[in-house]
């Protein structure tokens, strides 16, 4: 079982930034690591993912150049960097982890509960 918290969604005027943290408990070993966001009305939708090594990263293309994923394994916790933010970035954001790369919510077996990030315009 892995367990996932994430923290740091909140308000920002557009053009802001914030960088969201989840932080990973458990059989963390081994694991690709997701951010995925959900906006009202609308289904869940891939953000990024990067590797156990982080050596690895892969972005929609909704936020390449804008949103950077890193990972700390020393401290079990993976980030997303948000800048630039517009309003069409507010969502919910979802931490996940998987077995193996994939940009497609089924093959994530385990979720935080998310974070609200709001950007105002």
């Amino acid at each position: 079982q892995v367990q996932l918290v994430e923290s740091g969604g909140g308000l920002v005027q557009a053009g802001g930034s914030l960088r969201l943290s989840c932080a990973a408990s458990g059989r963390t070993y081994s694991n690709y690591m997701g951010w995925f966001r959900q906006a009202p009305g609308k289904e869940r939708e891939f953000v990024a993912t990067i590797s156990w090594s982080g050596g690895s990263t892969y972005y929609a293309d909704s936020v390449k150049g804008r949103f950077t994923i890193s990972r700390d394994n020393a401290k079990n916790t993976v980030y997303l960097q948000m800048n630039s933010l517009r309003p069409e970035d507010t969502a919910v954001y979802y931490c996940a982890a998987t077995m193996y790369g994939s940009i497609t919510t089924t093959q994530y077996q385990y979720w935080g509960r998310g974070t609200q990030v709001t950007v105002s315009s």
